[in-house]
């Protein structure tokens, strides 16, 4: 399963969607402790500032100061991999 990423209005935030449900809503900070799995990878992510997911969906908001080159592939990776993991089994 692949993962579509769209740009949002706001420079700090992209939407990744998934395909399948991700549960929800939910919104984490850095250093908040995440029960889901895939959450807690990605708000460890370094430059990411907060996750927010709900419906098929994951927005993440990153810090003024990273760049989405190098988040998007890293969280592309956990998305596809925690999503085609439930699809599976």
């Amino acid at each position: 399963m692949s993962v579509v990423v769209e740009r949002t209005p706001n420079p700090n935030a992209m939407k990744f969607t998934v395909g399948d449900a991700v549960g929800g809503p939910g919104t984490y900070v850095k250093g908040s402790d995440p029960e889901e799995e895939f959450a807690a990878e990605l708000v460890a992510l370094d430059g990411v500032a907060s996750v927010f997911f709900t419906s098929n969906f994951v927005t993440i908001s990153k810090t003024p100061d990273s760049t989405w080159e190098d988040i998007t592939p890293l969280a592309s990776e956990i998305l596809e991999r925690h999503f085609e993991g439930l699809s599976q089994g």
